[in-house]
C-alpha cells in the first residue's frame, strides 16, 4: 500500500499540519455596533504571527479595546470614530451606505456585526460603487463586483504594508518560515517527479503522468489530485471547433 499523500495528511489535527499559535494577540474584529457613536484612540501598533497584515490596537471612550488591521495613515494617538454620523476620514469606521461613490474601503462586514470579513490583507481594499435602498455595491480589486447590506461596516482607507511583496526573498529559508507561519508547506514537490506509492502521479521515467489528470469532484482525498472536476482539458485547454 502506498504512502498517505498532502492532501490526505493536511487538516487531520495533528501539531505537524496546525498553525502555531504563539505569536497570537487577539482577534481582529470590530467591537459590537451600538446605536450611539462610539470614539476611540490608536494606542498602539503591533506584529501578530502569522498574518501580513500590522495591527492597531485602539481603546474606545468606554475602556474597551479592538485590534483591527492598520490602515494607510494609521498613527499613535489617532481619533477613531465609529458610527453613521462619523466623518469619511482615514481609519473610522462607517456603514457603507453611509459612504459616497468612489471611496476606498477595507476591512468590510458581509453581514451587520459580524467583524469584518472583506479586504483584510496588506494593501487590500474595495471601491464603493453605487447604493441601493438596502444594498451597497463594491468592487474588489480582482474587478469583481459584490454586494452587501447598507448596515454593514467597513474601514475608510487601504490597509497598509501594500509594498510588501516589493522586496524580494533573497533565500529560500524566508520563504520557508513565511509559509510556515500561516499553515502552507514549502517546498513542494511535483506529483510526477514522485514515486507511484506517494503519489498518483507518480512513477515512469519520462516525468509525464501517463494517464488523464481530470478527476471528479467527488474523487476521494487520495485520487483528487490534477484538475479537479475541469470543464476542459487537454492542448489549449479549449475544445477545438469541428469544421
Amino acid at each position: 500500500m502506498g504512502k498517505r499523500i498532502k492532501v490526505q495528511r493536511r487538516g487531520r489535527g495533528t501539531p505537524v499540519f496546525q498553525a502555531a499559535h504563539t505569536g497570537k494577540i487577539a482577534e481582529v474584529r470590530y467591537p459590537k455596533p451600538t446605536v450611539e457613536p462610539m470614539h476611540g484612540t490608536v494606542v498602539g501598533m503591533t506584529h501578530e504571527s502569522g498574518r501580513i497584515a500590522p495591527l492597531v490596537e485602539i481603546e474606545l471612550s468606554n475602556g474597551e479595546t479592538y485590534y483591527v488591521a492598520a490602515t494607510e495613515g494609521s498613527h499613535i494617538d489617532q481619533l477613531i470614530s465609529l458610527g453613521s454620523d462619523a466623518p469619511v476620514q482615514v481609519g473610522n469606521v462607517i456603514p457603507v451606505g453611509k459612504v459616497p461613490e468612489g471611496t476606498l474601503v477595507s476591512n468590510i462586514e458581509m453581514k451587520p456585526g459580524d467583524g469584518g470579513r472583506i479586504a483584510r490583507a496588506s494593501g487590500g481594499y474595495a471601491t464603493v460603487i453605487a447604493h441601493s435602498t438596502r444594498r451597497t455595491v463594491l468592487r474588489l480589486p480582482s474587478k469583481k463586483s459584490i454586494e452587501v447590506p447598507s448596515d454593514s461596516r467597513a474601514t475608510i482607507g487601504v490597509v497598509s504594508g501594500g509594498g510588501r511583496l516589493e522586496k524580494p526573498r533573497l533565500k529560500a529559508g524566508e520563504s520557508f518560515h513565511a509559509a510556515i507561519a500561516s499553515n502552507k508547506v514549502y517546498p513542494t514537490a511535483h506529483g510526477v517527479k514522485m514515486t507511484a506509492a506517494s503519489h498518483p502521479h507518480g512513477g515512469g521515467r519520462h516525468r509525464r503522468p501517463g494517464k488523464s489528470t481530470t478527476v471528479g469532484r467527488n474523487s476521494p482525498p487520495g485520487a483528487k489530485v490534477g484538475l479537479i472536476a475541469a470543464r476542459t482539458s487537454g492542448r489549449g485547454g479549449t475544445k477545438r471547433k469541428r469544421l
